[in-house]
């Protein structure tokens, strides 16, 4: 094929990261040819579009973290975005409630946190006070979070993809389209795909549950690993709907790496209760049962995923029961609103959150993205990304730009 590349860059995944990524790459360089290919038959497949549908608002980030910066950024670009091309949102805003003393002091930690980090309307609330924006639910106090939001995520990665190639007629999205591998070349790179060979000058990685996996491909050495997390969502009934209006979540447990079961309104009108988070045997396995020999010994065999699970021993037995006893969920969520009862929730879908997880079960928090030869790899990307997706698509640009001399 000569030594001319049919792309300037081929960005490889296609979940909202990937996504923003054309989005901001296409509206910085006009002119340039980007091709992004997805494994799967459309966008957003994986954890895009099997999360939990919220615009976060930046409470929980450690301050001056690129989880906090971009967070509170992408929100706001994702805000107008869909505002501008009528992706179905709402910022509807959110209650954190404590139902214990307990909890107190570490509310009082996310407080200031969302100080630090400019959330904006944010105000500390009386039991009585949460009532009246949440009716059903039994506190001893909140965080009310105006800025707090929801949004068809699914919607937006698609949304950001047409608008790029409406910009790029030479620009294009390859679907059902799986990379298998990569020949570099001085000055370009081989893309060995399930749809033949493509050519870019330069690969931008946005591969989230496959990210280790791509990067190793790639040629790039990273000592962690990615370990899936199942989420299990249950459904309030129509019956239940009404004891919810907006969204509604526990003060976190700071020994626990995810945020707690929670309530969520969908744009769809649906409200979806959970997720817990259970090891998952498959990393795209949605269903309880499901399993990959490859994924789980890889995971198995790695000591940090052990390390994470001495760590958080009980936690973990807990999720798991939960995760197949329908009592145990809901009495998880009845810690919050006391007059749900089994008649008023009913089990809903699943999704898998990948973790980066170091050598020492530390889930490694922040975001995180790497350079390879003529790369980019985005290793880290939980949540918040896909409300940072925005700004991690600048982040990304500005990378590319020194890396690749653009």
């Amino acid at each position: 094929m000569g030594n001319t590349p049919q792309y300037d860059i081929a960005i490889i995944g296609g979940g909202i990261v990937g996504a923003a990524t054309l989005y901001k790459m296409q509206k910085a360089y006009p002119s340039m040819k980007i091709l992004l290919v997805e494994k799967e038959a459309k966008l957003a497949d994986h954890q895009t579009g099997n999360n939990s549908g919220v615009i976060h608002s930046g409470l929980y980030y450690t301050p001056g973290s690129l989880k906090a910066k971009n967070c509170v950024k992408g929100r706001h670009e994702l805000v107008a975005f869909a505002q501008e091309h009528n992706v179905a949102h709402d910022v509807c805003g959110k209650v954190v409630v404590a139902t214990k003393e307990s909890e107190l002091p570490f509310m009082d930690k996310i407080f200031q946190n969302g100080l630090a980090n400019n959330t904006e309307g944010i105000e500390k609330i009386t039991g009585d006070q949460v009532k009246e924006i949440e009716p059903f639910v039994e506190s001893i106090g909140g965080i009310w979070v105006p800025c707090t939001g929801i949004i068809d995520y699914r919607g937006a990665t698609e949304k950001m993809a047409e608008v790029a190639l409406g910009a790029q007629p030479e620009s294009k999205v390859s679907l059902s389209t799986e990379a298998l591998g990569f020949v570099h070349h001085e000055d370009y790179s081989e893309i060995k795909t399930t749809k033949g060979d493509f050519t870019a000058k330069y690969l931008v990685f946005c591969g989230g549950l496959q990210a280790d996996r791509l990067a190793k491909k790639d040629g790039v050495s990273i000592k962690e690993k990615v370990v899936g997390f199942r989420g299990d969502y249950y459904e309030l009934t129509e019956q239940a709907k009404h004891k919810v209006k907006n969204l509604i979540y526990p003060v976190p447990n700071p020994d626990f790496p995810f945020l707690g079961v929670h309530f969520t309104r969908m744009t769809d009108g649906e409200i979806e209760c959970g997720p817990n988070a259970v090891f998952t045997f498959k990393r795209e396995g949605y269903g309880k049962t499901d399993f990959s020999l490859k994924d789980t010994a890889s995971a198995l065999s790695y000591g940090g995923t052990w390390k994470l699970f001495f760590k958080n021993m009980s936690f973990g037995i807990n999720e798991y029961r939960r995760a197949f006893s329908k009592k145990l969920f809901l009495q998880t969520l009845q810690g919050l609103i006391p007059s749900l009862t089994m008649e008023d929730i009913k089990p809903g879908r699943s999704g898998v959150r990948a973790l980066l997880l170091s050598e020492d079960g530390d889930t490694r928090d922040d975001f995180r993205i790497e350079y390879g030869k003529n790369s980019i790899h985005v290793l880290n990307a939980p949540s918040p990304a896909a409300t940072a997706s925005l700004a991690i698509g600048d982040e990304i640009v500005e990378m590319a730009k020194k890396h690749f001399n653009l």
